[in-house]
């Protein structure tokens, strides 16, 4: 594309000033040097412009051409992004090693053939999110919708039949209709409205689903140091959620994981609708030793994939690993550009930045009048493990839902490392008139109940290491024993276990109901006479197995398993 002509002037890493771009505007997209680098104006101060570069600069020297593009940071979206692994830029990684080549180059996907199946006909009245036609892909049904901005008739549509991304499909007006468009990432695509209400976003995942629900649409954070599983959790998510569409972006996180992630959704089987699981899944890889600005367009690049995939009508979840080393791209720019630091380094905009981030996610009411979501989960790295650190403590003013990973947890092996004294969600009580609504008024008693067992059952823990627990009265003996049962039972999962990957949530019910009338009998029968060391010498295994040795949705065999061990029970009066 040709734009305004200009000179480099200096060349600092990523940070590159140019002069002579007359007209260049904030965040316009500026080509550089022979092998047109995409770069992004982020500072202008008289005749200088100073860009943030996507790629490593090195060969390019004062005096090299810059060339600007008249139009922000942009990404192609169309059909081939499901079942994908793309670069920050969303430029496709198919073929790489081409992406260690810097520059422009050819996409793999601008010379395929997707095959159109027209619905709209001439002469139809066309307004943005109107379903034109369809295309065959993998995962999804990519539906392609007249864009943002085009309103009018519809005055010619192509035929069935294979077209290229760049072709027109389409006609309103003077305006050409292909099946690739493009949008700045940074801008949130237009809905018609944000919903209120809490459908919950089911992830498979007990201690999530039963004590600290996301509704879909919502935000949620995973602070966690160092090896307490942050990626483990995010991808078990990501495998056995249900939503419609994964946009997986690794940020910044090293290679290695990445590349297990995909090979695993390569080989996981769809459990919804078939097929491979990596079908309805976008992977934005953006590992650490790729170029450090493209990390920082990575999260934006995502989102715009997302909003792309809801205005289709499509419940989108986007997953985030991590925010932290987002930020830490930013601080590191802000540095080069001179920017005054704030806490630990960081720019002073993080904070808006960060709400910036997450405020794109939602239930909305798209413009075609379909209701569809996007839902945010982002991990955060605190160096340390340092919860007071700038991006864990602004993150939390802005998330609905924190899920804490606690180290200890971790150590102990106990996984999901979910810590339930410094986790909440402000999505349970919209969730709970869900449930409500939909026949399981217990799910709220439930919840409140576990949580309250927990809380005290580690109250009492503490003092057991003071008094010694046979000194504690036989009702709280209790508390600690029910309180080991809800965390072996109940809130570990094991991701490696076919039965235990994920639970569907009948089950996560009978597990939870089987704990807790447990307890209660445990109760009742101390209250009767018998001793308390009596009932801590019960062999409880066959309830603490029963979420692995029975299927995720399999509740009979969690009652039976229940139901044998309160015939033990009853044998000890």
């Amino acid at each position: 594309m040709t734009g305004r002509l200009g000179r480099i002037r200096r060349v600092s890493g990523p940070l590159v000033e140019a002069t002579g771009l007359d007209g260049v505007t904030m965040a316009d997209l500026v080509e550089l040097g022979p092998a047109r680098l995409p770069a992004e104006a982020v500072a202008i101060r008289d005749e200088v412009v100073t860009l943030q570069a996507y790629e490593y600069t090195g060969g390019l020297r004062p005096g090299d051409v810059a060339i600007s593009r008249g139009e922000p940071l942009s990404a192609g979206l169309g059909p081939g992004l499901l079942g994908g692994v793309f670069d920050g830029l969303l430029r496709s990684l198919v073929g790489a090693p081409e992406y260690l080549f810097p520059g422009r180059r050819e996409e793999p996907a601008a010379t395929t053939l997707w095959h159109f199946v027209p619905e709209a006909k001439e002469g139809d009245e066309a307004w943005p999110g109107v379903r034109i036609g369809t295309v065959d892909g993998v995962g999804l049904e990519h539906r392609v919708l007249v864009p943002p901005g085009v309103a009018g008739r519809l005055d010619w549509v192509a035929d069935e039949g294979p077209h290229t991304l760049a072709e027109p499909v389409a006609r309103v007006g003077e305006a050409a209709i292909a099946l690739q468009t493009r949008w700045p990432i940074r801008r949130p695509r237009p809905v018609l409205e944000r919903l209120n209400g809490g459908v919950p976003l089911f992830t498979g995942q007990r201690v999530l689903d039963l004590l600290y629900p996301v509704a879909q649409g919502s935000a949620a954070a995973v602070p966690g140091g160092f090896g307490t599983g942050k990626t483990m959790l995010l991808q078990q998510i990501a495998k056995w959620s249900d939503a419609d569409a994964i946009v997986y972006v690794g940020c910044g996180e090293r290679g290695n994981e990445l590349a297990d992630t995909l090979q695993e959704l390569r080989e996981l089987d769809d459990p919804r609708r078939g097929g491979r699981l990596a079908d309805r899944t976008v992977i934005i890889a953006n590992t650490s030793n790729m170029p450090m600005m493209a990390r920082e367009a990575s999260i934006y690049s995502g989102l715009t994939v997302a909003e792309y995939l809801r205005d289709m009508g499509y419940h989108t979840v986007v997953i985030a690993d991590s925010t932290s080393r987002w930020a830490e791209a930013r601080r590191e720019f802000a540095s080069r550009t001179r920017q005054l630091p704030a806490e630990e380094g960081y720019p002073a905009d993080l904070p808006s930045s960060l709400a910036a981030f997450y405020e794109r996610a939602g239930r909305f009411r798209t413009l075609s009048g379909a209701e569809a979501s996007v839902t945010v989960i982002g991990a955060v790295s605190p160096a340390g493990g340092d919860m007071t650190e700038p991006v864990t403590a602004h993150t939390q003013r802005f998330v609905r839902c924190l899920w804490t990973l606690d180290r200890d947890l971790a150590y102990a092996r106990h996984y999901p490392s979910v810590s339930w004294r410094g986790s909440y969600s402000r999505d349970a009580a919209v969730i709970a008139g869900w449930y409500t609504g939909r026949g399981d008024p217990e799910w709220v008693r439930r919840r409140a109940r576990v949580l309250a067992l927990l809380a005290e059952a580690d109250r009492l823990a503490e003092l057991a290491e003071l008094v010694g627990v046979s000194a504690l009265p036989s009702q709280e003996r209790m508390v600690l024993l029910v309180g080991q049962l809800i965390r072996r039972a109940v809130l570990q999962q094991s991701a490696t276990s076919a039965n235990d990957a994920t639970c569907a949530m009948p089950k996560q019910a009978a597990l939870v109901d089987a704990v807790l009338t447990v307890h209660d009998r445990s109760v009742q029968l101390v209250s009767d006479g018998v001793s308390a060391t009596a009932m801590e010498k019960v062999d409880f295994t066959p309830l603490l197995r029963a979420r692995e040795d029975s299927g995720s949705s399999d509740v009979d065999a969690v009652i039976r398993r229940r139901e044998e061990l309160l015939g033990v029970l009853d044998g000890l009066t």
